[in-house]
């Protein structure tokens, strides 16, 4: 007997995405985004599940358990700690896009390069700065120059 093929082919792939997009059309699922990545809230489902249909004369193991209760912890913190990271960086941007207010700066635009005094800076998830009448990203600073 030969191995089952779990895999879709492109084509199946896509008829099962056209499906799905219609069928949420149909019941007005509007800004929904497929996530491929799992994260504590999928686990903490799975752990449910994996209690409520486990085998009543084989339960899991307590140290099973335990393990497993530790990974869902060890999963929230990184969660924690990567948000609590992003939020520190763009205070971070922030504060470099105010340090530079006064200063001259080198900008790359392309392929071009020109220079200017930095005259406002945003405080936005993607700080700018206002030079020559025009806001740039942090990105295009090539050099800053003190006055």
């Amino acid at each position: 007997m030969d191995g089952i093929n779990t895999t879709m082919s492109a084509a199946d792939k896509a008829a099962v995405d056209f499906a799905v997009t219609g069928y949420n059309k149909e019941l007005g699922v509007k800004g929904r985004t497929v996530n491929h990545s799992l994260g504590k809230d999928d686990f903490l489902k799975l752990l449910i599940a994996q209690l409520q249909n486990q085998n009543p004369t084989n339960p899991v193991e307590n140290t099973e358990f335990i393990a497993q209760m530790a990974q869902f912890s060890s999963l929230e913190q990184m969660t924690n700690m990567s948000t609590g990271f992003a939020k520190l960086a763009n205070v971070f941007k922030a504060s470099e896009a105010a340090s530079m207010l006064g200063k001259t700066v080198e900008l790359n635009i392309g392929d071009a390069t020109t220079t200017g005094v930095v005259q406002a800076a945003t405080r936005e998830e993607t700080p700018r700065v206002l030079v020559n009448g025009r806001y740039y990203t942090l990105d295009q600073i090539g050099a800053i120059y003190g006055n």
